[in-house]
């Protein structure tokens, strides 16, 4: 292997990641110019940023699969053509349908993206290197995520909200032509059928479970008998079925023998519990910072967030060099640790935390998301034999993007039971005015009667909704519930890093756990 060629391959995949999770987070800064914009609902505005990640989890062993049997850099270009696409179909779009239609489209471009590069590199690089290099490469993941919100905030202040997507145009042409030009098949490429009720049932089982924790925080299925348990029992008996199928099936989509592999199957389950309690966390911020709490610019709340980007930055390939040459266990325990007691000093956030005050926890749940990470999934991937490495990468991306939406629906079911869901929705879509159901409107009036310029309401003739003046957002009563739901979510944030560490401390993690693998 030359030593061009595995920094070629190195460059173009981190390219491709990094532009792929940059776009996960890139729209939320751009969310209230895009409902003043297209008037979108809270509804429609939530999925277009939870349906990326999740068309992402629910196709990406799929696609695992498909690289094994097909080429693993066949499918990456194929990956970057869609996403560039789909990101031009996403500027210009007129309506929230169309956006979120478009935004489909792109994450199917993304999910080629994400299930390849880790296989991709693992291939170019020697043992003694990968984990370096998957540092670097899944490090630019998170940092994606939060420069995101940066770029974000620039180009939405300067160019539209349209802009966001124009970004990934020239960038996606320029890295399409380039992967084809300079990349190559090193893998086993074999022919196989492909199984597609393992796909089915998998897709639809973690697509309902998803589904009904992210409605069910949003109360859409209340009218519907056990509502969010109902969709997420469904989902989970259709996981279940999932695992009958592939111990039964004569060519299954992924070989759950893997799962015996304690690097494997630990690393998995820390990075999915790690994704659960960070998954949420640029969105809360967000919401924390250019809320009524704070109420700063969408540049300076980025700003703000810049030490959780910097630390990774730093700390990632760092700690990818040193989990090559003594071992992933204590580097990524130390990792996970490092981010609770951020998460833990999240909870004192107030409405005159100071960037000087937020610097600290946010750096040392950056630096702890860099440590944790690349030795974890290096561990996880030197695990596997080489022609198992594409069903691998998806298998691990697929958690952590199954986390990132849970995490999103888990955070809103918080919020929803410390504050009513009308000022939340206030909050996110940055109105002037909170609807609430035409009761109030009854009981104002029973209590009121004389009382027919009530100075505090609006009444709409066409709906049977009430419209209350945003003063209410700005009470102390209003901004004390909504820090208490972030401090909520923050302390559960941080048990659940500490959880994570139980299943790194039991998987293989010591330098020559891994060796018998090889290079198969």
């Amino acid at each position: 292997m030359t030593i061009n060629y595995k920094w070629t391959a190195l460059s173009n995949t981190t390219i491709g990641t990094l532009m792929a999770s940059l776009d996960t987070n890139i729209i939320i800064i751009a969310l209230p110019t895009i409902v003043s914009d297209i008037h979108v609902s809270l509804l429609t505005l939530v999925w277009i940023v939870l349906g990326y990640s999740l068309v992402t989890a629910s196709i990406l062993l799929n696609l695992g699969r498909l690289s094994d049997m097909l080429g693993r850099v066949k499918l990456y270009n194929i990956g970057f053509i869609i996403f560039t696409i789909g990101s031009a179909l996403c500027s210009l779009s007129q309506t929230g349908e169309q956006l979120l239609l478009f935004r489909i489209v792109q994450s199917l471009g993304a999910a080629f993206l994400f299930s390849n590069s880790a296989a991709i590199i693992t291939d170019a690089f020697p043992e003694n290197e990968r984990g370096e290099a998957l540092g670097i490469n899944q490090i630019s993941i998170v940092v994606g995520s939060v420069m995101g919100l940066i770029f974000g905030g620039l180009l939405t202040s300067y160019l539209g909200w349209r802009s966001i997507f124009w970004i990934n145009i020239p960038i996606g042409v320029f890295a399409t032509i380039w992967s084809h030009a300079k990349l190559r098949e090193l893998g086993t490429i074999k022919k196989e059928q492909i199984d597609w009720i393992g796909n089915a049932t998998l897709a639809v089982g973690l697509s309902l479970i998803l589904v009904g924790i992210t409605f069910g925080s949003f109360q859409i299925l209340n009218n519907i008998p056990f509502g969010m348990y109902l969709f997420v029992i469904v989902g989970l008996s259709l996981i279940g079925l999932f695992v009958f199928v592939e111990r039964n099936v004569i060519k299954p989509m992924i070989d759950l023998s893997l799962f015996r592999i304690r690097s494997f199957l630990g690393g998995n389950i820390a990075i999915f519990f790690n994704a659960i309690a960070r998954g949420a966390f640029i969105l809360i911020m967000t919401f924390y910072l250019q809320g009524p709490t704070m109420k700063l610019s969408p540049l300076d709340a980025g700003i703000y967030l810049l030490p959780v980007s910097i630390a990774l930055s730093i700390f990632g390939p760092f700690s990818g060099w040193i989990s090559d040459r003594y071992g992933s266990r204590v580097i990524s325990s130390i990792g996970l640790f490092i981010s609770a007691i951020g998460f833990f000093m999240l909870t004192s956030l107030s409405t005159k935390s100071t960037f000087i005050e937020t610097l600290l926890p946010l750096a040392m749940i950056g630096a702890g998301m860099g440590i944790f990470a690349s030795p974890n999934r290096a561990s996880i991937m030197n695990s596997v034999p080489r022609y198992q490495r594409g069903v691998a990468a998806g298998t691990s991306t697929m958690f952590v993007l199954s986390g990132s939406t849970l995490s999103v629906g888990l955070a809103f079911l918080i919020m929803s039971h410390t504050m009513p869901l009308n000022y939340i929705e206030s909050i996110f879509l940055g109105t002037t005015e909170i609807t609430t159901k035409d009761s109030i409107k009854s009981n104002n009036n029973s209590n009121n009667n004389n009382n027919t310029n009530n100075q505090n309401q609006v009444q709409n003739p066409n709906n049977n909704n009430v419209k209350i003046t945003m003063t209410l957002l700005h009470s102390t009563t209003i901004i004390n519930n909504f820090l208490s739901s972030l401090h909520y979510v923050f302390l559960l944030s941080a048990m659940l890093m500490l959880i994570s560490i139980i299943p790194v401390c039991i998987s293989a993690g010591n330098k020559r756990d891994n060796h018998h693998i090889k290079n198969n």
